[in-house]
């Protein structure tokens, strides 16, 4: 029994759609639902999500929640409750925020900035709140952060700007937290971050389709490394399927390396390693190759 908070599109999508192929039961939630569009104004909604867990296998149960609204998370929560009486799984994927690149703090919007820091952590702490007592009630349970980066990669990198680099940390740190709160109740919980993710959006920008998602590497080389949002979901379904999962609890990781201990691969066959990618070839400057990183 999962909740993925944020499945609309993208790694939400992706994961719930992985947890659906393993059999489990998914809420999705998000607030683009039927023709009511979230400030990102796209098309995805959270009933095509859900959908797509019922063909993977699993049942996909639509929610429209405004996650940076406690009283519809409360009622969320009550509503799994009541209909499912446990909550084994908890994914944090909230985001929807428009990026300002590449902007000092005092050259920043501050209402973006912090509109942006309301969206990324507040929803994932509010959701915490409402969600966690459910969760403890079945020892064992798993809590997803999903992020941008690994901790160790953003100690030591500027992650685009001020309110993306604050943002981003603060939910690698949250699942440190978590860990620390969940052990005594049986619980796990981990900070997850994909690789180049090839989301709906990406692909548009590069005006590809994940079936011709190559073709972009002729002008953007290094999306040679990229991942489609299957491969952090596949991520997702080992940890849950993992009976000695608390081994991560607290840690961060990434989808390239999860792939590595539990043997599963992207769509296509490979292995991507972005973040090893990322720190080795594209940071220092070197030409695309992804030998020996997919």
């Amino acid at each position: 029994m999962a909740l993925v908070a944020g499945g609309t599109r993208g790694a939400g999508r992706g994961i719930a759609v992985q947890l659906g192929a393993a059999g489990a039961t998914v809420y999705v939630t998000g607030r683009t639902s039927g023709s009511e569009r979230s400030e990102m104004d796209r098309p995805e909604t959270i009933e095509e999500t859900a959908a797509l867990v019922d063909a993977a296998g699993g049942r996909g149960i639509a929610v429209q929640v405004d996650h940076l609204v406690p009283d519809r998370v409360r009622a969320l929560v009550a509503r799994i409750a009541s209909e499912q009486g446990a909550l084994h799984i908890l994914v944090n994927d909230i985001w929807g925020a428009e990026i300002e690149w590449n902007r000092p703090v005092w050259g920043s919007s501050l209402d973006t900035g912090l509109h942006t820091l309301r969206l990324a952590v507040d929803t994932h702490a509010i959701t915490s709140h409402f969600a966690l007592p459910l969760l403890i009630e079945t020892p064992g349970g798993l809590v997803v952060e999903m992020t941008d980066g690994t901790d160790e990669y953003n100690a030591s990198h500027y992650r685009v700007s001020f309110f993306y680099d604050l943002a981003k940390a603060a939910v690698n740190r949250m699942a440190f937290a978590l860990g620390h709160e969940l052990a005594p109740h049986g619980g796990t919980a981990v900070a997850l971050t994909p690789g180049w993710l090839r989301s709906e959006a990406m692909l548009q920008a590069h005006g590809v389709t994940e079936a011709t998602w190559r073709d972009a590497v002729a002008h953007t080389p290094h999306f040679a490394i990229s991942e489609s949002p299957a491969y952090v979901g596949r991520a997702v379904a080992a940890l849950a399927g993992d009976p000695e999962v608390a081994r991560w609890n607290g840690r961060s990781l990434s989808s390239g390396q999860l792939a590595r201990e539990y043997g599963f691969t992207d769509v296509d066959g490979d292995r991507p390693d972005a973040w090893r990618y990322l720190t080795e070839v594209q940071d220092p400057g070197l030409p695309a190759d992804v030998t020996g990183y997919r």
